[in-house]
């Protein structure tokens, strides 16, 4: 994929400890929005990987740690064929990571299916997405604009 220069750059470094075999962050098709995030296990769970039960939840490492562009953030989302075929998913699916966190890079991945499942080195287990951060104002008020649906909440729009 071409670069433009309007792209913010995400600086990567890896740890100490990380296999430098396992690929950086990748756009895997020329239209994708998230680049995969592979798992780079730390030498003494490379053989035999990262056993998760159903519903337990574990924190991947990456190997990585980002310096991100002051503006942005990585949004770390699931990668919707792991949640699919076998119910592995993120437990704080948006995560965020910060352009000012310099600490390292793990994903906490969930197995919300029924059978175990072995996350192995090198597998691709999430993906990112850079994005813009917009950040508000925040005043208190008396009172609140009205609007026709008011303070009608969960479901109120109907089922279909």
């Amino acid at each position: 994929m071409m670069m433009q220069a309007s792209q913010p750059t995400i600086r990567i470094l890896r740890e100490d400890w990380a296999d430098k075999s396992v690929p950086l962050p990748f756009y895997e098709t020329a239209g994708a929005a998230g680049a995969d995030v592979r798992a780079n296990l730390r030498p003494e769970d490379r053989q035999n990987g990262i056993r998760l039960e159903a519903m337990q939840r574990v924190l991947v490492p990456t190997g990585l740690r980002v310096e991100i562009a002051d503006g942005y953030e990585l949004q770390v989302r699931p990668r919707s064929g792991l949640a699919l075929k076998h119910g592995i998913t993120l437990a704080n699916a948006p995560g965020t990571i910060d352009c000012d966190y310099r600490g390292p890079f793990g994903v906490i991945v969930i197995n919300l299916g029924t059978e175990p499942f072995v996350i192995a080195h090198g597998d691709r287990i999430a993906q990112i997405v850079v994005a813009p951060v917009v950040r508000g104002c925040f005043s208190e008020v008396s009172a609140l604009g009205t609007t026709e649906r008011g303070a009608a909440g969960f479901g109120s729009t109907g089922r279909r």
